[in-house]
């Protein structure tokens, strides 16, 4: 007994079945459907097997291929829509629309990247001369961004020294 030269009419609507639902029935809800009313979990399992129903499997290869050409997502084609949406949206003046489209094209495109921080160490940890020594190399650090003369700094450093004077 060799392999069928054709599909039956149950293997293709099982494959149509498992094809067109996908995500929304299981594959022994397809069979069941398509008629194998007996076993259905072990048919489906048979008709999926490239070496037990290897003109199932290439058909149902071809039905996902098709529909992947007719509705999938390249990056052209997602790039286009949200280029449309974008001009869509600025014509009709919802220039928020028309941002947050022009924004999701960059990130399609590759152009953002998203860039997360984790830091770990706790203050309540170190003495008071650490404190002081990581508030001081913060300031040494970042003294373009912060905007404090060395005045303000002795007055800092005294500020300090009285409260623990008074401590």
């Amino acid at each position: 007994m060799g392999l069928p030269k054709q599909l039956s009419e149950r293997q293709m609507k099982f494959a149509e079945l498992l094809v067109y639902n996908e995500g929304r029935k299981s594959p022994a809800e397809c069979a069941f459907e398509a008629g194998y009313t007996t076993r259905p979990r072990q048919a489906a399992s048979e008709l999926r097997n490239p070496k037990l129903s290897p003109l199932v499997v290439r058909y149902i290869g071809e039905l996902r291929a098709e529909i992947q050409e007719k509705y999938g997502i390249t990056l052209e084609r997602h790039l286009g829509e949200l280029a449309k949406l974008r001009d869509d949206s600025r014509k009709k003046g919802s220039w928020s629309a028309a941002i947050n489209a022009e924004i999701a094209r960059g990130k399609a495109g590759g152009l953002y990247v998203d860039q997360k921080m984790i830091l770990t160490g706790n203050l309540d940890n170190l003495s008071e001369k650490e404190l002081e020594s990581r508030m001081k190399q913060i300031l040494e650090d970042h003294k373009s961004l912060i905007n404090i003369t060395p005045e303000d700094t002795k007055q800092l450093e005294s500020e300090t020294e009285e409260d623990r004077a008074s401590d």
